[in-house]
């Protein structure tokens, strides 16, 4: 057999490293090109994309060749029985002609996915199909109306996965060569011939064709090749599985598709967060990210090869299961992928890690909103207007701003009952309070926690109602600030409210709606209610010299 294995692989290693450069000619002379027409290609030239025409070519001549050996080998005979052959070959030949149609004049998604969820269900028609999922039902056999659906969600993954990454010259079919080769070890230690004969011949074929299509690239993959390798890899996966121990059949081909399955999931994952349809086109793949990083077109490709092989190398580690072989399979993956994706730079998953962390922080979170909240129930019915601000300094010390200011606009007849000053003069006074943490010294003055003044509207007017204590200053710090006008119920604009926050604190742990609907509307009303009008005495004529009261307006 091994005999017989060499002479498969370099018949449809020839096969292929002829016949690609002939469909390459023929393409090109016939116009079969695809023109680099909008931002996400990379090539800046027409090129053919019919490359898996050649694939597909030689993977079939090096299986009749197989075939005719089969004669004098009786192994190889055994091998290649007609059912299990047919049963792959005839929906993956329907996946090629899909794929040829598809470069050729181009067909929507959906079109794409009905025709393979067609050939999947071929697969399951002809027996192989998804069993049982240990991870989820254990060693329970899953009946049809569930293995379906399974089977076809596993055949349209794999085929789209490899079809996604076919985004730079020899990364496809690269990767596909990494996991060609572990199914045929796989196949190879388990005893299953047929897989074996099938795995060696695509191998042939796809490093045939590489010889053209690594950088720079004369020909591409094209739909009738990627879709056609990743259709034909999940056909020999479930193949392989029927005769493989169960985490073997489980485990192995996912590890060994590793590339194609993490760019397809976080493909996915980025569109639908940014709530983008999932299948636009984008150039956020990894390569593109590696690109964006400095990294040359063929580094690229050579880095990914080193990560589809390391993901091949893991998944080998699963022919002999262990629980420690397991275990480290799996840390060694979870923390690869987990340090390679945060290096990429994703903003997408950066969101997700800012929501997993405000969930961390959800408890400092409830602490801020419920101070907010409270001082918007106390300021609905607080009726004393130095209350007010003890309000806000019990509110504000507790969360995240550092300091605020508040300006208060006095109406006709309104005043402000600070002992020492007339009425007439607070009248002409505009009202503004001031607060902030006790940040520590800065230069000579140290920062203290809070001061009440009542400043003048007009230049050079006095300062009147002084509280004990000096303004808190934020001066020098880089801040940022958050204005709310201050209206109240009877649309009467108040004055305005000033959030200030040091830039070096860390992310804001409160909802900002909780400022800008309800609060600023108690504010406003609750100075409406404490800021009364003035009451003028005037005295009586006459002898009685008492006083009788007047509303001042």
């Amino acid at each position: 057999m091994t005999v017989a294995f060499f002479v498969i692989f370099f018949l449809s290693l020839l096969c292929s490293f002829v016949l690609t450069r002939s469909v390459r000619d023929k393409a090109t002379k016939r116009a079969w090109v695809a023109i680099p027409s909008d931002g996400r290609h990379l090539h800046t030239k027409p090129l053919p994309r019919l490359g898996g025409v050649a694939i597909f070519i030689s993977f079939s001549l090096s299986l009749v060749a197989a075939a005719v050996m089969a004669f004098w080998n009786k192994e190889l005979h055994s091998a290649l029985s007609l059912k299990p052959l047919l049963t792959i070959l005839a929906p993956a030949s329907l996946i090629f002609l899909l794929g040829v149609y598809d470069d050729l004049h181009g067909v929507g998604p959906y079109f794409k996915f009905a025709v393979q969820g067609i050939a999947a269900t071929m697969l399951f028609a002809g027996g192989l199909r998804i069993l049982d999922v240990p991870v989820l039902f254990g060693a329970h056999r899953l009946p049809w109306f569930l293995g379906l659906p399974l089977t076809i969600l596993w055949v349209v993954a794999i085929t789209n996965a490899f079809n996604l990454i076919d985004g730079l010259d020899g990364l496809a079919a690269g990767s596909a060569l990494f996991s060609t080769l572990v199914a045929f070890a796989v196949a190879l230690v388990n005893g299953y011939a047929l897989v074996t004969v099938m795995t060696i011949a695509l191998a042939g074929a796809i490093l045939g064709f590489l010889r053209y299509n690594f950088n720079p690239a004369t020909i591409f993959l094209g739909d009738s090749g990627s879709l056609f390798i990743g259709f034909l890899l999940s056909a020999l996966a479930l193949a392989g599985a029927q005769k493989a121990p169960t985490i073997v059949a489980v485990a192995i081909p996912v590890v060994s598709f590793g590339l194609p399955i993490l760019e397809t999931s976080l493909s996915i994952l980025r569109r639908w967060i940014s709530g983008r349809p999932v299948f636009t086109a984008d150039r956020e793949h990894i390569h593109h990210k590696l690109l964006q990083h400095g990294l040359t077109h063929r580094q690229v490709v050579i880095v990914l090869y080193g990560v589809s092989a390391v993901f091949a190398l893991l998944s080998l580690f699963l022919l002999w299961p262990t629980g420690s072989s397991l275990g480290l399979v799996l840390a060694v993956l979870g923390t690869g992928i987990w340090i390679g994706v945060q290096r990429l730079g994703y903003l997408e998953l950066g969101e997700l890690a800012r929501i997993a962390q405000r969930t961390l922080e959800q408890r400092q979170i409830f602490i801020n909103n419920l101070a907010i909240r409270r001082a918007t129930q106390e300021l609905k019915v607080v009726r004393d207007y130095e209350q007010i601000w003890r309000i806000l300094e019990a509110a504000f010390s507790s969360n995240d701003f550092d300091g605020l200011d508040v300006k208060v606009k006095l109406f006709p007849g309104e005043y402000f009952p600070f002992a020492g000053e007339s009425a007439a003069q607070q009248r002409r006074s505009d009202l503004s309070f001031h607060w902030g943490k006790n940040l520590g010294a800065k230069n000579a003055g140290a920062m203290n926690a809070a001061a009440m003044t009542v400043e003048a509207k007009n230049a050079g007017a006095k300062t009147v109602g002084e509280k004990p204590g000096a303004s808190m200053s934020l001066e020098g710090f880089p801040v940022w600030a958050l204005s709310f006008d201050l209206v109240s119920t009877s649309n009467r604009r108040r004055g305005s409210l000033v959030l200030h926050r040091l830039c070096s604190r860390p992310d804001l742990q409160l909802d900002i709606n909780l400022l800008t609907s309800a609060f600023p509307i108690a504010l406003a009303d609750a100075l409406d209610r404490t800021l009364q009008p003035v009451v003028e005495f005037i005295p009586r004529t006459g002898e009685d010299h008492g006083f009788i009261a007047a509303q001042a307006g």
